[in-house]
């Protein structure tokens, strides 16, 4: 194999990767910050894929507005979801709150699915493209220009996300309620305000996420199971919680997948992705970077 053709399987899997990081960066505040099991993180992905939809081809919207708008929508949601249903739940579950909010987020799953079907129907919905072209990035690697800018996108956002948990006060204050809830407390931080906050902004990336993927992949009720599904085992690969470690695990995630595709062919990326990751958990149950989520309340 040419050292030429290596780094371009290697920038595909960047690619790949780029939104994988995306999703698990959400799925992993939403673990590290509120422990909760969120297993309607891909719900937020189709809701954003549909807002992207009608923002473009019904409202006129350009695509980076179309995109903006999916994003926006997605923490609005996110935040009714929580404010009215796991902050409801929070305040009444004295135990087994991993579980119930698994049973919780699961119910959550299926009426989105569900509504969506009831309004939109089972057809996709996409668009041939946001725009037209093709980049290309070696001699023998092109992709298309909506595949680039959705890409750029997601780095865009995963560095806003990271620079926001980093360097302003509410992203402060998020990482103290993931670090210390009763010490959060103590200094005076709101815990409702800070959880609301932190899924509204996992919903967000997921919007964000499915509206830049439109092209690609047409919004459609069911759209959410693989990417909920990826994003679970990022978190899982390098442990539930670490926001850092979701990042690195996404792109890592996207190389391996494409060199497996590359050479064992169509359908092994998953089953080389599931091998690497029953290996990890056999020899280091809590993830390649060894982080563990928290009890509520530290129980």
């Amino acid at each position: 194999m040419e050292l030429a053709a290596f780094w371009d399987l290697i920038l595909t899997g960047l690619l790949r990767g780029g939104f994988y990081a995306l999703m698990a960066l959400g799925l992993a505040l939403v673990l590290g910050v509120m422990n909760v099991s969120h297993f309607a993180h891909g719900e937020f992905y189709m809701v954003g894929a549909y807002a992207a939809y009608f923002a473009h081809t019904a409202f006129g919207l350009n695509p980076l507005l179309a995109i903006l708008m999916a994003g926006l929508i997605g923490f609005a949601i996110g935040a009714l979801v929580e404010k009215v249903v796991i902050c409801s739940l929070r305040k009444r579950t004295k135990e087994d709150w991993v579980m119930n909010t698994f049973l919780l987020t699961v119910g959550i799953s299926f009426v989105f699915i569900n509504s969506a079907k009831l309004i939109w129907g089972a057809r996709f919905r996409g668009v041939a493209h946001y725009w037209e072209g093709t980049i290309y990035l070696s001699e023998g690697l092109r992709i298309s220009i909506d595949r680039g800018a959705g890409f750029l996108i997601a780095i865009a956002a995963i560095a806003l996300t990271w620079f926001f948990l980093n360097r302003t006060q509410l992203g402060r204050a998020i990482r103290a309620v993931a670090q210390d809830e009763i010490g959060a407390m103590l200094v005076g931080i709101n815990l409702d305000r800070m959880n609301t906050l932190t899924f509204a902004l996992s919903s967000l990336l997921a919007g964000i996420a499915g509206g830049s993927l439109l092209s690609i992949n047409a919004a459609y009720p069911y759209m959410g199971l693989r990417p909920s599904n990826r994003s679970w085992y990022v978190v899982m690969l390098v442990g539930l919680g670490n926001v850092g470690g979701a990042i690195m695990g996404g792109f890592i995630v996207g190389i391996v997948e494409t060199l497996s595709y590359y050479f064992l062919g169509a359908g092994w990326q998953d089953v080389a992705s599931l091998l690497i990751l029953v290996l990890i958990l056999l020899f280091k149950p809590s993830g390649i970077f060894g982080t563990e989520v928290k009890g509520v309340l530290e129980r």
